[in-house]
């Protein structure tokens, strides 16, 4: 890498590594928020029964599935952190950095969850607290994970690549062949 290939990496991996924490700081507050508010209420409705809030602890992952195996998915956790730190560096595309950044940020901080609240490290629960018709209760981070997962399938559709060039166009063979 020469110099400006090193410093437009450096400015790539910034931009992925503020917005994941922003993710990180605006999730956590919102947890905070959560337990002090909602613990031993009645849901909350803010769209009638379609959206509500309703404080729960989530063991598992996604719809609580592996609720007996935190710590696996804590190990699965902090690899997802490491392999999209490594692929953050590579990004030049400001849309692929948004979608890492969302994804990175999401995951940190089920990883602080998991590692830093109860029942212990390694072992700890996810605070949950908006219930979308009764059927997922989510939280800030979930919402980030959705929203950059679906980023990174539209780029990958559209043919954008890390390196923000599209892919070439591919050329159909004039017989059909």
């Amino acid at each position: 890498m020469n110099g400006s290939e090193t410093r437009s990496a450096h400015a790539g991996f910034w931009l992925v590594a503020v917005l994941a924490g922003a993710v990180v700081v605006v999730d956590q507050l919102t947890k905070l928020w959560a337990v002090s508010a909602l613990a031993g209420r009645a849901p909350v409705a803010v769209i009638g029964e379609l959206v509500q809030l309703h404080l729960t602890y989530n063991a598992g992952a996604a719809f609580s599935f592996a609720e007996r195996f935190t710590w696996v998915l804590t190990v699965i956790t902090a690899a997802a952190v490491v392999a999209i730190s490594i692929v953050a560096v590579r990004a030049r595309s400001r849309a692929w950095m948004v979608s890492l950044g969302l994804v990175l940020g999401g995951a940190a901080t089920h990883l602080l969850d998991r590692m830093f609240r109860e029942p212990g490290p390694a072992r700890g629960h996810v605070v949950d607290f908006i219930d979308y018709f009764g059927f997922f209760v989510g939280n800030v981070a979930d919402i980030s994970l959705v929203v950059g997962v679906g980023l990174a399938v539209l780029l990958n559709l559209r043919g954008v690549r890390l390196s923000g060039a599209a892919e070439p166009a591919r050329m159909a063979h004039p017989r059909g062949e």
